[in-house]
């Protein structure tokens, strides 16, 4: 018999509902996980709400179980955190058993993944906190990309989920200057308890080394172009959707020689390309979630049924937050 669960369902621009979902029973080499938690990604499902996938990259931004396709209806998300209740009967599964686990999983309440889609949270990492496994990837994946050196001079444009991890890594370098620079000054306390200093834009330290920008502005894009130093590297990690960028590259881009790099979490760096896979950088993400200090990135938590309310709060920044958190009540 199939198992019942509930699922998150994008149904129309602005537009959420909770439905009925029924599992189908699992394969040999599938697991069926009961979630705790699951996190809102909010820059990226905020242009999934409003339908603002563009054509172009329907294929590219589709989530690992995603079902339905862009712009609507569509079951999307990809931090979900549970308990594995059934397991293959090889040694693998036996170790899977009751684990709790990290997936690349929509807003569902249970669900069924081949095994090798979930990767075990350390003991050492809180499930609560494992939700913000998605962001640490993505921030690893963005200082293989840039590469800082030790004693560099390094902002981080945009206080952010993405933001605050990067930030968090960067404090941990060995004479690394790290100043995080946001328009609203309540994240302050954030990029302090993670080891870096704040800035408004108008007050940030000028001659990076280098400029990671994860805002998703054109202003903060900018302002990122501004503070580097002559031929710095300026790491571009946000993702706009359909929307348009704008920025005075005459100003300081040409004169500076500047370097403006993209990176994505969708494909791993080629500098670890050929040493790391996609598990060997989730299980880094994962380690790297030990931190007590990250639980900062948590700024709010919702029950799963009300995530149709919740979802467009966030996306207006009715409700402001950096990772929500989303309970799975038994």
């Amino acid at each position: 018999m199939s198992t019942p669960a509930r699922a998150l369902w994008v149904v129309g621009p602005g537009r959420a509902e909770v439905r009925d979902v029924a599992l189908a029973p699992p394969g040999p080499d599938d697991v069926v996980v009961r979630t705790l938690f699951s996190g809102v990604s909010r820059g990226t499902e905020s242009v999934v709400l409003r339908g603002g996938v563009p054509a172009s990259q329907h294929a590219a931004m589709r989530a690992p179980f995603q079902e339905g396709d862009f712009p609507f209806p569509v079951k999307y998300g990809y931090l979900a955190v549970g308990v594995v209740e059934q397991a293959p009967a090889t040694s693998r599964g036996a170790a899977l058993l009751g684990r709790t686990v990290f997936s690349l999983h929509p807003h569902q309440s249970r669900f069924v993944v081949p095994a090798h889609a979930v990767t075990p949270v350390p003991d050492d990492v809180p499930p609560g906190r494992a939700v913000l496994a998605g962001a640490m990837e993505t921030a690893v994946n963005a200082l293989w990309d840039a590469a800082p050196l030790v004693g560099d001079r390094v902002t981080v444009v945009g206080a952010g989920m993405v933001g605050g991890c990067v930030a968090a890594l960067l404090a941990r370098m060995p004479g690394v200057d790290v100043e995080v620079v946001d328009v609203d000054p309540a994240r302050a306390p954030v990029a302090v308890a993670l080891g870096a200093r704040f800035a408004r834009p108008d007050d940030a330290a000028v001659d990076r080394d280098l400029v990671v920008h994860v805002s998703a502005t054109s202003a903060g894009l900018t302002r990122a172009l501004e503070l580097a130093a002559p031929e710095a590297t300026v790491l571009e990690v946000s993702w706009y959707g359909d929307r348009p960028v704008q920025v005075p590259l005459g100003e300081f881009f040409h004169p500076r020689r500047l370097v403006l790099r993209s990176s994505q979490v969708g494909s791993i760096s080629p500098a670890r390309r050929g040493s790391r896979t996609y598990a060997d950088r989730m299980a880094l993400a994962l380690r790297l979630l030990a931190d007590p200090a990250l639980d900062v990135l948590v700024t709010g938590e919702s029950a799963f049924e009300d995530l149709p309310q919740v979802l467009p709060r966030l996306a207006s920044g009715d409700l402001p937050a950096l990772c929500h958190r989303v309970r799975y009540d038994p």
